[in-house]
Parts: structure tokens; C-alpha cells; sequence
């Protein structure tokens, strides 16, 4: 096979992980006929029309994506759920591939293939060994577009920042400019949270529903500490200038032992005058308003004089009350080094 296939035609072969396009074959000067003779003699196979793999054994996951690439034609890219898995994104791969052409061209998906069109005339991002894509702040502005929960896109931005993936000028950008985009005023300030350290759907709304809507003060997010094996880890939220008052956040969304709920009530109470306070979904989402009140009593204990600010009219966190219930304290064992100490003493 070698001998018969220029050596310009296996390089690219190998950098589209074994498979080429019939314009590909035709401009190294083969005849049309090339890869239809390969596959009746069993050496190559047919994926797509015009498309051909020049091996026979099992089709990697890379090898499928660029056919579809190479099938669907010039300015083809991968895009929305597919560049999430290829940028990271995701670590969830979608059963279908996801695919965007420029307007006015015409390609009928293949089975397992959805086609989107886009007047985007930039270029398409493109690592060595992998197939054209979308960058990464246009692959996040194509799947905010498309998402019909607010929580989707919260966890879309604050993932894309906890990975480091985004930068917030070059999101803001793409942003501004889609013409349509759903969820545009939500974003921005999505986008401002994430940047500040809310990585997950919980932290933004902690940060949101819980600190900024009661005027609890600003914590320091995502600190650093040093783990007991000498591994660096992250406080979610910490604050240095009150006793170092820790608050951590469970990002498992739903609890069925219920004991664990109960058992979280009773360690953040006691916590009050200790040093940890942990909240999971029903904590943030659901009673707010007594978690701000719970850590405004915290903060207040190590020296915060603020005052609590009312969400609404009939916010609990003003007017309501949080029982206290007898049981040991959360503590830290583990120091926090650097700027941002965490300490389980109280001033």
C-alpha cells in the first residue's frame, strides 16, 4: 500500500487518524476510482460517501469524527456538545456529534449527526491529530444558546472558568456578538461570579442568593491550603479577617439519607463557634435565607459588626430565627498556607 500511495497522501492519513476524503485522493493526483477499488479489495472501507478509511480494523472515536468532518465538506467544524468534549469541556461524551456548516451550504446528517448553520467566517480550531472545531468561547455562547435551564448554563460558565478554559474578556466578546442569544442578560452576571471563583452551580448560587443578597461580606474564594501529604487543595470560601471561618460546599445535589441532612444541621450549628460551616443543594436553593443567617451569626462571633441585608419582605434571614442543637464542632485539621490562613480559634 505504501508503495502505491504517495507519501504526501499516508503523512495526512496519519494526521486525520486513518481517514481521507475522495478530494484529498484526487488532488495527489490518484485517479477517482482509487478508493472504490481499495474497498472492494477489502484494504480500505467506505464511512461516508467520498469518505474512506484506510484500515479495516474497529473505528476510534477519533477517526469517526473526522469523518463526518471530511463528509460534510469545506468551513465544517465540530461544534456544541462535540467541541465540549474535544476543548474539555465535558466529560460526558454525546451519542450524537454535533456539527456546524457555514449558511447557505447544503448536507443532508448522516444517522448519529446533527448539522448546525452558522454565518461564521473565522477559522476553526484545530490541535495537531484532532479534527476542526469550534474555540472554546464559541463552542460555550452555541450550547448557552441552546440550553432551556438556567442551572445548565451556570454550570456550563462556572465549569469553563474552573478548568480554566475562558478568559472573561473573550467570552464577554463572543457574547456580544451574537446578534440572538438566549439567556443574554442572565449572563452577564454569570460570567462576572464565575470569573470571581463560583466554579460550580452551588458556589454561584451561594455567592449570589446567599452572600451578595444578604450583604454578607466578600469572602476569599477558592483558597489555597496544603494538604497533610504536601498536595495543595481548595477552601471554597474563607475568611482570613474573621477568625478564619471556612465554608465548604456540597456539590452533590441530592441527599436520600436523610440522616445526612440532619447530621449537616447539627455540625453547622455547632460550627457557629468553630470554624467550618458545610451547606449542600437544599441548604443554598431552598432556605437561603437561613443559611445567611447562620453565617452572619458565625462571622458576627469572630468580629463582623455588619448588618444583615433583607432579600425580600419576608426575608427569613431578618426576621425568622435558626434553632441551635447541641453537638461537636466542625473543625479543620488542615492548615491553610500562605496569604489565607484558617485557624479553629475564635477572637
Amino acid at each position: 500500500m505504501g508503495s502505491e500511495i504517495p507519501r504526501q497522501l499516508l503523512d495526512l492519513a496519519h494526521r486525520q487518524a486513518g481517514v481521507l476524503s475522495r478530494e484529498q485522493i484526487i488532488a495527489v493526483g490518484l485517479s477517482r476510482n482509487m478508493a472504490t477499488t481499495k474497498v472492494r479489495g477489502g484494504r480500505w472501507r467506505r464511512i461516508y460517501p467520498g469518505v474512506y478509511a484506510i484500515f479495516t480494523g474497529p473505528m476510534t472515536r477519533n477517526a469517526r469524527l473526522w469523518a463526518v468532518v471530511l463528509y460534510a465538506g469545506p468551513g465544517a467544524r465540530l461544534s456544541h456538545e462535540t467541541a465540549a468534549e474535544l476543548l474539555r469541556l465535558s466529560d460526558e461524551r454525546c451519542p450524537l456529534v454535533h456539527l456546524t456548516i457555514p449558511v447557505g451550504r447544503k448536507v443532508s446528517p448522516p444517522p448519529g449527526v446533527v448539522i448546525h448553520r452558522s454565518s461564521y467566517t473565522g477559522p476553526a480550531w484545530q490541535p495537531v491529530g484532532l479534527p476542526p472545531h469550534t474555540f472554546i468561547e464559541e463552542t460555550i455562547i452555541d450550547l448557552v444558546q441552546a440550553a432551556t435551564r438556567l442551572d445548565d448554563v451556570i454550570a456550563l460558565v462556572t465549569t469553563a472558568f474552573g478548568r480554566k478554559l475562558a478568559s472573561e474578556p473573550h467570552l464577554r466578546r463572543a457574547a456580544a456578538e451574537r446578534k440572538k442569544l438566549r439567556w443574554r442578560d442572565e449572563l452577564d452576571e454569570i460570567i462576572s461570579l464565575a470569573a470571581s471563583g463560583a466554579h460550580s452551580v452551588l458556589e454561584y448560587r451561594h455567592d449570589r442568593d446567599v452572600q451578595r443578597a444578604h450583604g454578607l461580606p466578600e469572602p476569599v474564594k477558592q483558597a489555597k491550603f496544603r494538604k497533610p501529604d504536601g498536595k495543595s487543595g481548595y477552601r471554597d470560601r474563607c475568611y482570613p479577617q474573621y477568625g478564619g471561618l471556612v465554608i465548604e460546599l456540597d456539590g452533590k445535589r441530592f441527599h436520600p439519607d436523610e440522616q445526612r441532612g440532619r447530621d449537616r444541621v447539627r455540625d453547622n450549628q455547632a460550627a457557629v463557634t468553630g470554624s467550618t460551616l458545610r451547606y449542600g443543594w437544599s441548604d443554598i436553593t431552598r432556605k437561603a435565607c437561613e443559611t445567611a443567617r447562620q453565617e452572619a451569626d458565625a462571622l458576627r462571633h469572630r468580629g463582623w459588626t455588619g448588618t444583615l441585608i433583607p432579600c425580600s419582605p419576608d426575608c427569613r434571614a431578618v426576621t425568622g430565627s435558626v434553632p441551635v442543637t447541641n453537638s461537636v464542632p466542625v473543625t479543620n485539621s488542615v492548615p491553610v498556607t500562605g496569604s489565607v490562613p484558617v485557624t479553629n480559634s475564635v477572637p
